[in-house]
């Protein structure tokens, strides 16, 4: 099976220049890049980005440019929409992947064995739409969540019966889904016409997933740092 690397990231960000800003010595990008070049399952790598800083310093990695259109460069712009631009592009110059691993450009934590162990897992039955990353966060269960009506507060999730402790060790385990990367299955995201798990409606219906403990999106500058901290815990190369 053909499994291609897709690192998305676009320049028109609030923290200005993110994916490039310098994170102990290697631009922010280089974390995840570098984690889906070490991956023994993946044997071909693209950049999808608007931005030519972005794209220059993927390419120091060994990523294959692909210049993203503008409008799929706006903070509105779907990132599926960028996803299937890219598999377009891919499909001129060779063969479709059977397997995309799309790759975030503005998170760290991302291990090369997570992927291997992602791709491996759709290898052994491709009736999976995608494999994905998630970590547990109980400290913003939907059951917490509020809605503002008539300017009251009012429960987010109506219709819920029984009694809902306060504390979020007793509430049902919520996982949220990790930014860092998404394993999926490229002929059924071809084929899904949209329709699949909200929001993110491209991964389908049949979504295996591994748990890992944290996930770190870099929107501010205090997420650089503890960015830092994850990456002086953890990486080794």
């Amino acid at each position: 099976m053909k499994v291609t690397a897709l690192l998305t990231g676009r320049g028109n960000n609030t923290l200005k220049d993110k994916n490039v800003l310098d994170v102990l010595g290697h631009p922010l990008l280089y974390y995840p890049a570098h984690a889906a070049r070490k991956a023994q399952t993946v044997d071909s790598w693209y950049c999808s980005s608007d931005d030519e800083k972005i794209l220059s310093a993927a390419a120091d990695e060994g990523y294959i440019k692909i210049k993203r259109p503008d409008e799929l460069a706006t903070p509105t712009a779907q990132h599926v929409d960028a996803i299937t631009h890219a598999l377009g592009v891919i499909e001129k110059e060779t063969d479709i992947p059977d397997i995309l691993v799309v790759v975030l450009a503005n998170n760290v934590t991302i291990k090369s064995e997570w992927i291997d162990e992602c791709v491996r897992m759709m290898q052994d039955d491709m009736s999976i739409s995608a494999v994905v990353p998630v970590y547990e966060d109980n400290d913003h269960h939907p059951l917490r969540g509020k809605r503002v009506e008539n300017g009251r507060l009012e429960m987010y999730e109506r219709g819920v019966t029984g009694k809902i402790s306060t504390n979020r060790q007793d509430l049902p385990t919520c996982y949220f889904l990790s930014h860092n990367f998404w394993v999926l299955n490229t002929k059924l995201l071809l084929e899904s016409n949209g329709e699949g798990q909200a929001p993110w409606c491209f991964m389908g219906d049949n979504i295996a997933y591994i748990e890992i403990d944290e996930s770190i999106d870099i929107h501010k500058e205090i997420d650089l740092y503890i960015a830092k901290e994850w990456i002086e815990e953890n990486y080794t190369d």
